[in-house]
């Protein structure tokens, strides 16, 4: 697309910096390969000014957005609708233009999901164990609530209060049996030896510091599906270990584009290239 003209449809990424992102080559990859009108591009928006940006965003009737930390749940404000699920997850990253009205949902989690589902690891009726209590932990452990109703959710965080939070949100909002723990060499073996699926959701073992690993080798064992949330690296040290332990793994790389799908399917309206969203995905990281 040699230009933006008032024939596109315009998508944008709003993050701090968003310049950084992969997101628009994926996402334009996968528009010219449906010869379809859109432009996604990304802006930096710092976050004094994200009001101001949802604004313009309004008043030049672009079609979507993609929202990054650290704006996720302050966008929830500046939205005329919200979708059941981000309003249970508390915050949102995708958002839609229509019928004059701004449209926020969440599908982070959802892309988490999918990706588990396609890897033949559907969660429902199975026994999850998430680390962390984050923005990641919470997107997954609440989707996975509504949508896929695991036999048992356990949850191992650092953050006290945070993951005392978490775990009443989850149980009033999903109805799923949950236990929240701090995280210790204790908790973390009970957890593992319970668990038929690990979601990995902190940042430990991201670059640069990517020879880290909450998990000991020696604890996994080959029955274990593994998740890592981490997509760079792609093969995280934990992931690394899971494989050699003979664990089903699934990188985090698969979240990030069953995310990114599903924001195009709310966009355009159309099944989203998968494969060539891959190729981008692939080539860039």
């Amino acid at each position: 697309m040699s230009r933006i003209d008032a024939s596109f449809k315009v998508c944008a990424l709003f993050g701090f910096p968003a310049r950084h992102s992969v997101g628009p080559a994926l996402h334009n990859a996968a528009f010219e390969a449906l010869n379809l009108p859109f432009v996604y591009v990304a802006h930096d928006v710092e976050p004094a000014r994200l009001a101001e940006a949802f604004a313009g965003a309004r008043a030049m009737d672009y079609r979507g957005l993609s929202i990054t930390m650290p704006h996720k749940v302050a966008a929830l404000a500046l939205v005329d609708d919200v979708d059941d699920m981000a309003r249970a997850i508390g915050c949102i990253n995708t958002v839609v233009l229509q019928d004059g009205r701004l449209r926020g949902a969440n599908v982070d989690g959802l892309g988490a999901l999918r990706a588990l589902q396609q890897a033949g690891a559907d969660p429902a009726g199975r026994r999850v164990l998430v680390l962390g209590s984050g923005g990641a932990a919470r997107a997954l452990a609440i989707t996975l609530g509504i949508a896929a109703k695991p036999a048992e959710l356990t949850i191992l965080g650092a953050i006290e209060d945070e993951l005392a939070q978490l775990a009443r949100d989850v149980a009033e909002r999903t109805g799923c049996p949950v236990r929240a723990e701090l995280l210790s060499d204790a908790t973390l073996t009970a957890g593992l030896g319970r668990a038929q699926i690990l979601l990995h959701c902190t940042p430990v073992g991201m670059k640069p510091d990517c020879e880290r690993s909450l998990v000991p080798r020696d604890r996994l064992r080959c029955d274990l599906v593994v998740f890592d949330a981490v997509y760079n690296p792609r093969r995280t040290l934990l992931l690394r270990d899971a494989a050699a332990a003979g664990c089903r793994v699934i990188e985090g790389t698969e979240m990030f584009l069953g995310q990114a799908r599903l924001q195009f399917e709310l966009w355009t309206g159309k099944p989203a290239p998968t494969d060539v969203m891959r190729r981008v995905l692939d080539a860039r990281l």
